[in-house]
């Protein structure tokens, strides 16, 4: 059985009946199996990690966006992450004999479907992209162009959505693609200057000149009063987890400035982890063979 990954983010981080519908929404189509859930409310956006069959998985997708559309106001919404759309953004990610081709062709569907049923515009982005400039993600929605700006941009034809309506409406646009395996990797630092914050994101990130597999950007925390380093680490075997971290510590030094803690957000793959282990315990010998639950499931 091939299967595929879907990794939905949803703009609602506060109230968990919202959420729990949406979920139950997934979970009503066959074959789905929710991994994760995860809600961050400073953010206000949650994002679930489910898997089911290849020949699944656009009607469960689907399903989710509908429940979302129905149950979140854009017109309404706050948060500190940029967003497009009630369900922002959906990639399709590979599992075990799925290809990052079938992937694609999956994304497509998708947004045509959304785009013709639900009369939501729709962005493909990533493996998935129709458009070269709309490869990125942060080249189609970022901390300074997000559903408020799109909502007076629609009718230009620089913003003509891929699928749907060259209109918004209040469940937003959203932004469908394929993707392989990434990281949502957060480190918190013990300082409120939000200006800071920036310098060590655009240290990190690759179009800045920092690490080729890492998107980040900074977040103030209002909960917390601290800053967030909030990152995207698209190639975890070319730009490790650890290697990331030791970065922004280096960065947050110049600046006097500690680490209170970091998070991953959502999965994890093993290898990650276990890649950290050998390099901070100088495990050099250490291999996900080691691992006792891994061989418990064999």
């Amino acid at each position: 059985m091939k299967l595929v990954e879907c990794v939905p983010n949803f703009s609602e981080g506060r109230n968990r009946s919202v959420l729990d519908r949406i979920v139950e929404s997934i979970s009503s189509v066959k074959g789905v199996k929710i991994l994760d859930v995860e809600m961050d409310e400073n953010h206000n956006r949650s994002v679930v990690s489910f898997s089911v069959p290849l020949e699944n998985a656009v009607e469960a997708a689907f399903h989710g966006i509908k429940s979302a559309s129905e149950l979140i106001d854009m017109t309404r919404h706050t948060g500190e992450h940029p967003r497009f759309g009630a369900s922002d953004v959906v990639p399709f990610v590979p599992l075990e004999e799925t290809t990052l081709k079938d992937c694609v062709a999956l994304a497509k569907e998708l947004g045509k479907k959304v785009g013709e049923e639900l009369r939501i515009p729709v962005y493909m982005y990533g493996e998935a992209a129709l458009l070269e400039r709309r490869r990125n993600l942060e080249d189609i929605r970022s901390k300074s162009f997000q559903f408020e700006e799109l909502r007076h941009s629609i009718g230009e034809e620089t913003w003509k959505p891929d699928f749907g309506p060259q209109e918004i409406g209040k469940a937003g646009a959203t932004i469908i693609g394929a993707r392989n395996y990434l990281i949502a990797y957060n480190v918190n630092l013990n300082t409120q200057d939000i200006s800071t914050g920036r310098k060590i994101a655009k240290a990190l990130r690759a179009k800045d000149g920092g690490f080729t597999f890492v998107k980040a950007l900074a977040f103030y925390l209002e909960d917390r009063k601290l800053v967030q380093i909030s990152m995207n680490l698209t190639n975890f075997q070319k730009t490790p987890i650890h290697r990331v971290f030791e970065l922004v510590k280096l960065e947050a030094a110049r600046y006097g400035i500690s680490v209170v803690e970091s998070e991953i957000v959502g999965l994890v793959p093993l290898e990650a982890l276990v890649e950290s282990s050998r390099f901070f315990l100088q495990l050099n010998r250490f291999s996900t063979d080691q691992v006792l639950e891994k061989k418990l499931m064999k």
